[in-house]
């Protein structure tokens, strides 16, 4: 048996208006929650007992998974009452953990799309003997990244705050937000306040001298924090770039869900994915977006890298670049929302109302 740790209690607050109305890992990404792809690579990896460490909008996960057993998975959830951190919620699960204390526990972040070898990484935490094993990868700019350097065994040394300057950028490495656990360690988290397992759990633990293992896989990683994220690797997992035994359907350049209706002459391109209920109208261009269920794309308007949220009504002859329309929100015909414009739940945008705005 492998038990695994879903940290799932996040507000979402940079994914807003998408996460106003619903937590950020039940957003839909190519076609359904972005939970199930993390649920599903689990099971694939041999995890049969997930605990969802949940908070904010608690009340919308277990209607949706149930008892798991739709997965193949046993499924329990635990809420907070108040915020605990990343470590202070581990820690807040452990009563429904089943393992003993020298068994490996997996832990997850709740908004991490990644390739990794999840079975790898709880191999390598046995071979290594680590008290803690956590996944690095490796970026091409870590100055936004805490950095996680590690020796020629592969035994981490440090945990640095982010570099101010190119002079403190010691290694590519970052925390890629999946660790492998021993159960006893995870009784060590104080009980009942936040914790901070970035910085608080790990650095104690190093200081300690206990054995923390860095295992760098360097596969597809995204962290989907911000809305532009979310819609990349939504389009990502359609085009089958980013590994998910959950998307409903072949990889390719669209996924259209069943109860969806696009016009024959609309053109669908970039890993768009459309669901259930949404319509997308004749001579409509849409690439490398989400539409979400029951929105509607008039016809002849141009949808790039965007989100359109739930019943949301996007204009004939509208141009969308890079935008995040909220749910049941109405942009007339004939405008143009460029540049990582949000337009927030239930708005109202009149016909020929806005050219290239920065922000509604």
């Amino acid at each position: 048996m492998t038990e695994a740790i879903l940290l799932v209690g996040g507000k979402g607050t940079r994914l807003r208006p998408l996460t106003v109305n619903t937590p950020k890992p039940m957003v839909p990404a190519a076609g359904v929650p972005f939970l199930t792809h993390q649920l599903a690579r689990a099971r694939a990896a041999g995890v049969d007992h997930v605990v969802l460490a949940t908070s904010y909008l608690a009340e919308v996960f277990e209607p949706h998974f149930g008892d798991g057993s739709a997965l193949g998975l046993r499924l329990e959830y635990v809420t907070e009452k108040e915020p605990l951190g990343t470590g202070g919620a581990i820690r807040n699960v452990a009563d429904r953990l089943d393992s003993a204390p020298g068994d490996p526990v997996l832990i997850f972040n709740g908004d991490i799309l990644t390739g990794l070898d999840i079975a790898a990484l709880v191999a390598t935490h046995r071979s290594a003997r680590a008290d803690v094993s956590l996944h690095l990868t490796r970026v091409a700019d870590p100055r936004a990244f805490g950095l996680v350097p590690t020796d020629d065994d592969g035994r981490v040394t440090a945990f640095l705050e982010k570099p101010e300057s190119p002079e403190d950028i010691v290694t590519d490495q970052i925390n890629a937000g999946a660790y492998c656990f021993n159960r006893s360690v995870i009784d060590t988290i104080p009980a009942g306040r936040p914790v901070s397992v970035e910085r608080e759990t790990f650095p104690g633990l190093l200081s300690d001298g206990a054995h923390l293992q860095g295992m760098v896989d360097s596969t597809y990683w995204l962290d989907l924090g911000t809305p532009q994220a979310f819609v990349r690797g939504s389009a990502d997992l359609v085009l089958g770039r980013a590994p998910s035994p959950a998307v409903p359907g072949r990889h390719g350049d669209s996924l259209v869900l069943a109860g969806a209706h696009v016009a024959d002459d609309a053109k669908l391109t970039g890993g768009t994915a459309v669901s259930a209920g949404a319509v997308v109208g004749s001579g409509a261009r849409v690439d490398g977006s989400t539409i979400l269920a029951g929105a509607v794309i008039e016809p002849g308007a141009v949808v790039t890298s965007s989100l359109v949220g739930a019943g949301a009504v996007i204009g004939a002859r509208t141009v969308l670049e890079g935008a995040v329309i909220g749910d049941g929100a109405r942009v007339g015909a004939d405008n143009e929302l460029r540049h990582g414009v949000r337009v927030w739940c239930g708005a109202v945008i009149a016909d020929g109302a806005v050219r290239f705005s920065s922000d509604q």
